[in-house]
């Protein structure tokens, strides 16, 4: 596995849907909580160097409803409360930090994340956040079709069924960059080595 070079003055960690109507919902094969916690360690290394990070959350009473085969909640059913669409707080948003509202499940479409990014010179996207095959999934789709580099932390995502988190890092993740464990992100960050 070759590693990967970070210049963290052109690196943006890009967390999706760290909130109250998402984090708490049964994720595998991590919780929501592990999610989280290792999304806070990679945010709070990333900006003690200087690093631009990105959390990103949806309006999901501002979702566009579709007519599909699954709906994303059943007919009659209440919609969210206003604080499902809050970053929870224990993701840790810090007054440096950019925060992007989307309404679809990925973070470019109708929002200034591109326009963010490329002001800041950003050329490479580390992702993370959930649902590993939905938000971060459409996310980095867009984000590679956009020209960006991209690293996935593997276990700073989670999704539906373990199998659907492990198919997409392992078919579709490894072909649109490179995919690593936090540990193995912090330990090439503390290290000074911008390696992963």
């Amino acid at each position: 596995m070759d590693d990967v070079k970070l210049d963290l003055a052109r690196t943006a960690l890009v967390m999706i849907d760290l909130q109250h109507g998402i984090v708490p919902r049964p994720w595998a094969p991590y919780t929501g909580e592990q999610v989280v916690g290792n999304c806070v360690l990679l945010s709070q290394e990333m900006r003690n160097r200087g690093a631009m990070v990105v959390y990103v959350h949806v309006l999901l009473n501002e979702l566009l409803v579709r007519q599909v085969d699954v709906p994303a909640s059943a007919p009659g059913v209440a919609p969210p409360p206003p604080q499902a669409s809050q970053l929870v707080p224990e993701a840790g948003v810090e007054a440096t930090d950019v925060v992007v509202v989307k309404r679809s499940w990925g973070a470019f479409y109708g929002t200034e994340l591109d326009q963010l990014l490329r002001r800041r010179g950003i050329k490479t996207i580390l992702m993370a956040g959930i649902a590993t095959n939905m938000g971060v999934e459409s996310t980095a789709r867009a984000a590679f079709d956009h020209g960006y580099d991209l690293v996935f932390a593997e276990d700073a995502m989670t999704s539906f069924s373990a199998e659907a988190h492990r198919f997409a890092c392992e078919n579709m993740f490894r072909r649109m960059g490179r995919v690593r464990t936090t540990t193995h992100l912090l330990q090439a960050l503390r290290a000074g080595t911008g390696e992963a």
